[in-house]
């Protein structure tokens, strides 16, 4: 390969194909060709184009055209279909791929069509003596799915299960092709392996609830995931056929019209209706229409077995993206590819799945720059850690020392310090923090902390002065999960722990009273970290409401009295 690529990109005008240019633009030493029926579409996607180093041609290209003479006039290094539906191709289906190894060029596509990209191999003798790739579903699924699976099974003698799922963000344009291609096979027969045997699965009509909780990152709330047939059903059952049950889910939101589509789904497994077929553009309007809740999106791949040392173990790996930086991750398997073949480092010969060439570790250039959150959990956890190792998981070990210090409590530990406190002054915030026991106001006083820990409860007793008050921290379960709950006599805050720029926040997230959930449009607002600052361990502490304004506000530094009796 030499040291340009001309890359051609069938539908690089579109959702998946223009997030493909995008990632891409900034590499001078490609020629990305933006493809598509429209010439004039393609045009003004090039011209859109801010500052691209890569050099973009628009041109005008039919699939479904004279193949060879297109290529031949285009004279591609790689062909990428972004296009699809796959499912839709018809009884030609790989007419481009066919058209792409007699013309010598490497083949990538996003296929999520699970026939169409097990189908696939039928190509790899063509491919081998050409000495050519082609990868078919380089994309979330079976790609990144399959290099997260990897890492998770590293070290494991044996696999129960291989579960993963697709948590789209509300705000998100899946475009009419995705939801052609998921209404034609919602209800339909499928196989699937469950429990060492091959069944029949029925998508849209088998559910199972997961929260997406990415260490060191705010979650997602918990997520109805719903069975959707992909290629790793079957690809991941290639590449690890010991795996007794391989299931894979997507998570739409609002959960009211995803509930709706199960049960059009069920409509089509009880052959009440044929197919949702028809309903794609309905249901894609739909989908635009009801668009509230949080502009973010997610992905999990969860594996259970056994280790080296015959021990039942859990592993999970979370990423969670922010409002439009998670349409990105179905193109950034491309991307990596094309990356991996700029530095001379081209997937083997072969028509196979892509779910062997790519490590997670590929990702991470794509990923840098955005606000993508990713990381792995294990359950259950060696040695018994700390509460908050725990439920920071692979994050901890990215804390300062000073703060891993002063959690890394197993019975009972003292820190000691100084700070200062600030009081509301309305009669309600004066209320507020007498019913919990704030300290009184003051410019500048010794505080000490002890923590007692029992039965994975962790007791803290703050003294600001000769006043204390106490508050009881724990992992949280159910809808709580992987979150810190915090209690205050009746009242229980549950909050995300998230490290960012070597600061520890406390982000709230629910809250309840006497047990009872509330809403949180009533919740206190919190600002409360701890970060590192000349070598010493601070926090900062501030609670209010819009009915009472600030309530509280407490700052200052502490050290583990083993450490050292001297302040900064």
């Amino acid at each position: 390969m030499g040291n340009r690529l001309r890359l051609l990109i069938v539908g690089g005008y579109g959702s998946f194909g223009g997030r493909i240019v995008e990632l891409l633009e900034d590499e001078p030493r490609l020629t990305i060709i933006v493809a598509g029926r429209s010439m004039k579409h393609a045009q003004e996607y090039c011209a859109g184009r801010k500052s691209p180093q890569a050099e973009l041609v628009p041109a005008a290209f039919d699939r479904d055209g004279e193949l060879a003479q297109e290529l031949t006039r285009l004279r591609p290094d790689v062909v990428v279909d972004a296009s699809g539906p796959f499912q839709a191709y018809g009884e030609e289906q790989y007419r481009l791929v066919d058209a792409t190894i007699a013309q010598g060029a490497h083949y990538l596509d996003l296929a999520d069509s699970a026939d169409f990209v097990m189908g696939i191999s039928a190509f790899d003798q063509r491919a081998r003596a050409a000495g050519l790739c082609v990868l078919s579903g380089a994309s979330s699924f079976p790609a990144l799915s399959a290099a997260a699976a990897r890492h998770l099974i590293g070290g494991m003698t044996h696999i129960d299960s291989i579960r993963g799922g697709l948590a789209p963000s509300p705000f998100a344009d899946l475009g009419l092709n995705v939801m052609r291609a998921i209404a034609s096979y919602a209800g339909q027969p499928i196989v699937l392996r469950r429990h060492g045997a091959l069944v029949t699965g029925y998508p849209a009509t088998e559910q199972m609830r997961f929260t997406i909780v990415p260490p060191g990152g705010v979650p997602l709330r918990r997520r109805l995931f719903s069975l959707v047939e992909v290629p790793d059903l079957r690809a991941l059952a290639e590449l690890w056929p010991e795996a007794r049950t391989i299931w894979i889910g997507a998570a739409p939101v609002p959960e009211v019209f995803h509930r709706l589509f199960i049960g059009a789904a069920w409509l089509v497994r009880l052959r009440v209706l044929r197919s949702l077929a028809a309903l794609a553009p309905l249901i894609h309007g739909t989908m635009r229409t009801l668009r509230w809740g949080d502009h973010r999106s997610g992905m999990f791949m969860e594996v259970a077995g056994k280790d080296d040392r015959g021990r039942s173990v859990t592993r999970s790996w979370h990423l969670t993206a922010e409002g439009d930086d998670g349409p990105y991750i179905p193109a950034m398997a491309v991307a990596a590819y094309i990356q991996k073949m700029l530095a001379g480092h081209a997937p083997l010969p072969g028509a196979r799945a892509a779910t062997r060439d790519l490590a997670l570790a590929d990702y991470q250039r794509l990923f840098a720059g955005r606000s993508i959150t990713w990381g792995v959990r294990h359950e259950p956890l060696p040695d018994a850690p700390p509460l908050y190792e725990r439920i920071l998981g692979s994050a901890w070990k990215e804390l300062p020392a000073e703060i891993r210090a002063m959690h890394q409590v197993q019975t009972t530990a003292l820190a000691e310090g100084r700070a200062s406190v600030e009081r509301g002054r309305g009669f309600l915030a004066r209320l507020a923090g007498a019913v919990i026991g704030f300290p009184a106001a003051t410019a500048d006083t010794p505080v000490r902390v002890r923590f007692d820990v029992a039965k994975g409860i962790e007791t803290w007793r703050r003294s600001f002065g000769a006043e204390t008050f106490h508050s009881e921290q724990y992992t949280g379960t159910g809808r709580d999960e992987c979150l810190l709950c915090e209690c205050f006599g009746p009242l229980t805050f549950a909050m995300a722990l998230v490290l960012k720029d070597g600061r520890l926040s406390l982000v709230l997230r629910h809250w309840r009273a006497f047990g009872i959930p509330l809403p949180m449009v009533l919740c206190p607002r919190s600002t409360a970290h701890e970060s590192v600052e000349e070598g010493w361990f601070r926090f900062h502490v501030e609670i209010g409401h819009p009915l009472t304004g600030l309530i509280v506000r407490y700052r200052g530094w502490l050290v583990p009295v083993a450490a050292t009796d001297r302040g900064p």
